[in-house]
Protein backbone atom coordinates (compact mmCIF):
# COMPACT_ATOMS: atom_id res chain seq x y z
CA UNK A 1 0.00 0.00 0.00
CA UNK A 2 1.33 3.55 -0.83
CA UNK A 3 1.52 6.88 1.09
CA UNK A 4 1.48 10.13 -0.57
CA UNK A 5 3.37 12.82 0.84
CA UNK A 6 1.27 16.36 0.88
CA UNK A 7 3.80 18.10 -0.19
CA UNK A 8 2.19 20.66 -3.09
CA UNK A 9 0.44 22.66 0.40
CA UNK A 10 3.51 23.09 1.87
CA UNK A 11 5.57 24.18 -1.05
CA UNK A 12 3.10 26.81 -1.62
CA UNK A 13 3.21 28.22 2.36
CA UNK A 14 7.40 27.96 1.55
CA UNK A 15 7.02 29.95 -1.19
CA UNK A 16 4.46 32.50 -0.24
CA UNK A 17 7.16 32.97 3.04
CA UNK A 18 10.03 33.06 0.65
CA UNK A 19 8.04 36.09 -1.19
CA UNK A 20 6.84 37.74 1.73
CA UNK A 21 10.71 37.82 3.05
CA UNK A 22 11.94 38.66 -0.11
CA UNK A 23 9.58 42.07 -0.17
CA UNK A 24 10.53 42.98 3.91
CA UNK A 25 14.10 43.06 2.36
CA UNK A 26 12.91 45.14 -1.03
CA UNK A 27 11.78 48.18 1.44
CA UNK A 28 14.11 46.95 4.00
CA UNK A 29 16.11 50.82 4.81
CA UNK A 30 19.36 48.73 6.74
CA UNK A 31 21.37 47.25 4.08
CA UNK A 32 22.43 44.42 6.87
CA UNK A 33 18.90 43.20 7.78
CA UNK A 34 17.56 43.66 4.20
CA UNK A 35 20.72 41.46 3.12
CA UNK A 36 19.46 38.74 6.10
CA UNK A 37 15.66 38.90 5.34
CA UNK A 38 16.97 38.10 1.45
CA UNK A 39 19.28 34.90 2.34
CA UNK A 40 16.09 33.75 4.61
CA UNK A 41 13.77 34.15 1.62
CA UNK A 42 16.26 32.54 -0.68
CA UNK A 43 16.75 29.43 1.55
CA UNK A 44 13.21 28.99 1.83
CA UNK A 45 12.60 29.42 -2.28
CA UNK A 46 15.93 26.79 -2.52
CA UNK A 47 13.92 24.60 0.37
CA UNK A 48 10.68 24.29 -1.49
CA UNK A 49 12.23 23.52 -4.93
CA UNK A 50 14.32 20.72 -3.94
CA UNK A 51 11.07 19.35 -1.33
CA UNK A 52 10.46 16.31 -3.57
CA UNK A 53 13.68 16.31 -5.01
CA UNK A 54 15.74 15.40 -2.22
CA UNK A 55 16.41 11.77 -1.32
CA UNK A 56 18.77 11.93 1.46
CA UNK A 57 16.98 13.68 4.08
CA UNK A 58 17.90 12.17 7.24
CA UNK A 59 15.49 13.62 10.12
CA UNK A 60 18.84 14.22 12.55
CA UNK A 61 20.33 17.20 9.98
CA UNK A 62 19.91 20.28 11.74
CA UNK A 63 18.24 22.06 8.76
CA UNK A 64 16.67 24.12 11.79
CA UNK A 65 20.17 26.03 12.20
CA UNK A 66 20.11 28.18 9.33
CA UNK A 67 16.78 29.80 10.19
CA UNK A 68 17.90 30.03 13.57
CA UNK A 69 21.06 31.61 13.04
CA UNK A 70 19.76 34.60 10.55
CA UNK A 71 16.75 34.92 12.89
CA UNK A 72 19.17 36.14 15.59
CA UNK A 73 20.96 37.98 13.14
CA UNK A 74 17.84 40.39 12.20
CA UNK A 75 17.32 40.73 16.10
CA UNK A 76 21.03 41.57 16.56
CA UNK A 77 21.53 44.24 13.79
CA UNK A 78 18.60 45.60 13.57
CA UNK A 79 16.05 45.32 17.02
CA UNK A 80 14.01 48.82 16.49
CA UNK A 81 12.29 47.34 13.39
CA UNK A 82 11.96 43.50 14.13
CA UNK A 83 11.58 43.34 17.70
CA UNK A 84 8.17 41.29 16.86
CA UNK A 85 10.04 38.53 15.40
CA UNK A 86 11.37 37.29 18.50
CA UNK A 87 8.20 35.26 19.00
CA UNK A 88 8.98 33.36 16.41
CA UNK A 89 11.43 31.41 18.32
CA UNK A 90 8.97 29.09 20.41
CA UNK A 91 7.47 28.10 16.68
CA UNK A 92 11.58 27.23 15.65
CA UNK A 93 11.54 25.02 19.01
CA UNK A 94 8.22 22.62 17.94
CA UNK A 95 9.93 20.13 15.39
CA UNK A 96 12.04 17.81 16.48
CA UNK A 97 15.50 18.56 15.79
CA UNK A 98 19.15 17.22 17.51
CA UNK A 99 19.46 18.28 20.91
CA UNK A 100 22.83 20.77 20.88
CA UNK A 101 20.39 22.77 17.85
CA UNK A 102 17.37 23.37 20.31
CA UNK A 103 20.21 24.27 23.05
CA UNK A 104 22.07 27.09 20.23
CA UNK A 105 18.51 27.99 20.01
CA UNK A 106 17.24 28.72 23.27
CA UNK A 107 20.71 30.46 23.88
CA UNK A 108 20.23 32.31 20.46
CA UNK A 109 16.59 33.38 21.80
CA UNK A 110 18.15 34.46 24.86
CA UNK A 111 20.68 36.72 23.47
CA UNK A 112 18.20 38.20 21.39
CA UNK A 113 15.73 39.07 24.19
CA UNK A 114 18.15 40.56 26.19
CA UNK A 115 19.11 42.43 23.33
CA UNK A 116 15.51 43.88 23.18
CA UNK A 117 15.77 44.72 26.53
CA UNK A 118 17.27 48.58 25.72
CA UNK A 119 14.31 49.69 24.09
CA UNK A 120 11.97 48.47 26.69
CA UNK A 121 11.64 49.53 29.88
CA UNK A 122 12.66 46.91 33.01
CA UNK A 123 8.59 45.78 33.41
CA UNK A 124 8.33 45.23 29.65
CA UNK A 125 11.77 43.45 29.48
CA UNK A 126 10.56 41.57 32.52
CA UNK A 127 7.05 40.33 31.33
CA UNK A 128 7.65 39.91 27.70
CA UNK A 129 10.95 37.68 29.01
CA UNK A 130 8.38 35.87 31.02
CA UNK A 131 5.67 35.35 27.86
CA UNK A 132 8.81 34.24 25.85
CA UNK A 133 10.04 31.63 28.63
CA UNK A 134 6.47 30.01 28.36
CA UNK A 135 5.93 30.10 25.14
CA UNK A 136 9.45 28.03 24.33
CA UNK A 137 8.83 25.55 27.29
CA UNK A 138 5.88 24.90 25.51
CA UNK A 139 7.77 24.63 21.75
CA UNK A 140 9.93 22.53 23.92
CA UNK A 141 7.13 20.06 25.22
CA UNK A 142 5.62 19.69 21.55
CA UNK A 143 9.27 18.88 20.33
CA UNK A 144 9.45 15.98 23.32
CA UNK A 145 6.08 14.74 22.30
CA UNK A 146 6.90 13.73 19.16
CA UNK A 147 10.20 12.48 20.00
CA UNK A 148 8.60 9.10 20.71
CA UNK A 149 7.03 9.01 17.15
CA UNK A 150 10.07 10.34 15.55
CA UNK A 151 12.23 6.74 16.04
CA UNK A 152 9.60 4.33 14.31
CA UNK A 153 8.93 6.99 11.74
CA UNK A 154 12.57 6.67 10.57
CA UNK A 155 12.64 3.27 10.83
CA UNK A 156 9.46 3.47 8.50
CA UNK A 157 10.87 6.56 6.58
CA UNK A 158 10.41 6.76 2.72
CA UNK A 159 13.79 7.28 1.65
CA UNK A 160 12.21 9.33 -1.53
CA UNK A 161 9.34 11.07 -1.15
CA UNK A 162 6.51 9.64 -3.05
CA UNK A 163 8.10 6.17 -3.83
CA UNK A 164 7.78 3.20 -1.87
CA UNK A 165 11.35 3.07 -0.60
CA UNK A 166 11.40 1.67 3.10
CA UNK A 167 13.97 0.81 5.76
CA UNK A 168 14.99 -3.00 6.76
CA UNK A 169 13.19 -2.78 9.69
CA UNK A 170 9.19 -2.55 8.17
CA UNK A 171 10.48 -5.19 5.62
CA UNK A 172 10.91 -7.53 8.67
CA UNK A 173 7.05 -6.64 9.69
CA UNK A 174 5.58 -6.64 6.20
CA UNK A 175 7.32 -10.33 5.56
CA UNK A 176 5.14 -11.94 8.39
CA UNK A 177 2.52 -9.96 6.32
CA UNK A 178 3.09 -10.89 3.11
CA UNK A 179 3.42 -14.47 3.64
CA UNK A 180 0.14 -14.65 5.46
CA UNK A 181 -1.49 -12.63 2.29
CA UNK A 182 -0.02 -15.07 -0.26
CA UNK A 183 -1.17 -18.30 2.29
CA UNK A 184 -4.35 -16.76 2.10
CA UNK A 185 -5.09 -15.57 -1.20
CA UNK A 186 -3.36 -18.58 -2.77
CA UNK A 187 -0.66 -15.91 -4.93
CA UNK A 188 2.72 -16.59 -5.55
CA UNK A 189 5.07 -13.72 -3.84
CA UNK A 190 8.91 -13.96 -3.45
CA UNK A 191 11.92 -11.27 -1.69
CA UNK A 192 14.15 -9.77 -4.82
CA UNK A 193 17.41 -8.92 -3.32
CA UNK A 194 19.78 -6.99 -5.16
CA UNK A 195 23.58 -5.82 -4.81
CA UNK A 196 24.32 -2.68 -6.58
CA UNK A 197 27.77 -0.83 -6.81
CA UNK A 198 27.76 1.76 -4.07
CA UNK A 199 28.06 4.90 -6.74
CA UNK A 200 24.63 3.27 -8.45
CA UNK A 201 22.68 2.53 -5.42
CA UNK A 202 20.18 5.71 -5.38
CA UNK A 203 19.42 5.22 -9.38
CA UNK A 204 18.97 1.79 -8.77
CA UNK A 205 16.18 2.21 -5.85
CA UNK A 206 14.27 4.70 -8.01
CA UNK A 207 14.33 2.65 -10.96
CA UNK A 208 13.58 -0.41 -8.83
CA UNK A 209 10.24 1.66 -7.36
CA UNK A 210 9.17 2.64 -10.77
CA UNK A 211 9.26 -1.28 -12.05
CA UNK A 212 7.15 -2.51 -8.87
CA UNK A 213 3.42 -2.42 -8.88
CA UNK A 214 1.87 -0.01 -6.40
CA UNK A 215 0.72 -2.39 -3.46
CA UNK A 216 4.72 -4.01 -3.37
CA UNK A 217 7.12 -1.80 -1.34
CA UNK A 218 10.97 -2.01 -1.87
CA UNK A 219 13.68 -1.59 1.21
CA UNK A 220 16.86 -0.38 2.09
CA UNK A 221 18.62 -2.96 3.76
CA UNK A 222 22.19 -1.15 3.56
CA UNK A 223 24.33 1.21 1.66
CA UNK A 224 24.34 -1.51 -1.17
CA UNK A 225 21.40 -3.92 -1.01
CA UNK A 226 18.20 -3.48 -1.90
CA UNK A 227 15.08 -5.53 -1.38
CA UNK A 228 11.62 -5.73 -3.09
CA UNK A 229 8.02 -7.88 -2.30
CA UNK A 230 7.60 -9.89 -5.85
CA UNK A 231 3.39 -10.71 -5.87
CA UNK A 232 2.46 -12.81 -8.95
CA UNK A 233 -0.84 -14.72 -9.85
CA UNK A 234 1.24 -17.40 -10.23
CA UNK A 235 4.94 -19.08 -11.22
CA UNK A 236 4.70 -18.56 -14.51
CA UNK A 237 3.56 -14.49 -14.25
CA UNK A 238 6.60 -14.80 -11.41
CA UNK A 239 9.21 -15.96 -13.92
CA UNK A 240 8.27 -13.61 -16.66
CA UNK A 241 8.39 -10.14 -13.97
CA UNK A 242 12.04 -11.96 -12.97
CA UNK A 243 13.25 -11.62 -16.37
CA UNK A 244 11.59 -7.89 -16.80
CA UNK A 245 13.47 -7.28 -13.25
CA UNK A 246 16.92 -8.69 -14.81
CA UNK A 247 17.04 -6.93 -18.17
CA UNK A 248 15.71 -3.46 -16.55
CA UNK A 249 18.26 -3.35 -13.43
CA UNK A 250 21.79 -2.56 -14.52
CA UNK A 251 24.73 -2.32 -13.46
CA UNK A 252 24.11 -4.80 -10.60
CA UNK A 253 26.28 -7.37 -8.74
CA UNK A 254 24.30 -10.36 -7.73
CA UNK A 255 20.65 -10.49 -8.11
CA UNK A 256 18.31 -13.55 -5.70
CA UNK A 257 14.93 -14.67 -5.31
CA UNK A 258 13.65 -16.18 -2.48
CA UNK A 259 9.92 -17.70 -2.30
CA UNK A 260 8.28 -16.28 1.30
CA UNK A 261 8.08 -19.97 2.07
CA UNK A 262 11.52 -20.76 2.23
CA UNK A 263 12.49 -17.20 4.27
CA UNK A 264 13.01 -17.86 8.55
CA UNK A 265 14.65 -14.37 9.44
CA UNK A 266 15.79 -11.87 7.66
CA UNK A 267 19.67 -12.14 9.42
CA UNK A 268 20.07 -15.58 7.99
CA UNK A 269 18.63 -14.45 4.68
CA UNK A 270 21.61 -11.74 4.32
CA UNK A 271 24.22 -14.13 5.32
CA UNK A 272 23.39 -16.69 1.98
CA UNK A 273 23.01 -13.31 0.34
CA UNK A 274 26.81 -12.44 1.20
CA UNK A 275 28.01 -16.17 0.55
CA UNK A 276 26.62 -16.25 -3.04
CA UNK A 277 29.30 -16.59 -5.93
CA UNK A 278 27.17 -16.62 -8.83
CA UNK A 279 25.44 -13.28 -10.63
CA UNK A 280 21.76 -14.86 -10.49
CA UNK A 281 20.02 -17.24 -8.24
CA UNK A 282 16.60 -18.45 -8.50
CA UNK A 283 15.51 -20.32 -5.65
CA UNK A 284 12.76 -23.02 -6.08
CA UNK A 285 9.48 -22.99 -4.45
CA UNK A 286 8.79 -25.97 -1.80
CA UNK A 287 5.94 -28.12 -3.55
CA UNK A 288 2.64 -28.18 -1.18
CA UNK A 289 2.15 -31.11 0.42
Amino acid sequence: MQSKYKVGLMRLNLWAAALLLILLAFFSEQLSSGSLLALAGAWLMVTASLLELSHRRPAAVPWQLLPGLLLAGLLLVDPERHALWLWVWPALLMLPQPGWVLALSCALAGLSWWRLADLLGIEQTLFSGLVLLLLMLLGLAHNRNLMPTGSPSRQRMRLVPGLPLWSRQQLTSDLRRERARCRREGVHGELMLVHTPRRQFWTMAQELCRLTHQFENCYRLDNRTLATLLLSRDGTQAGERRQTLLNALRPRSKVRFIPLSHITTLEELAVRFERQQEPTRVEAELPHG
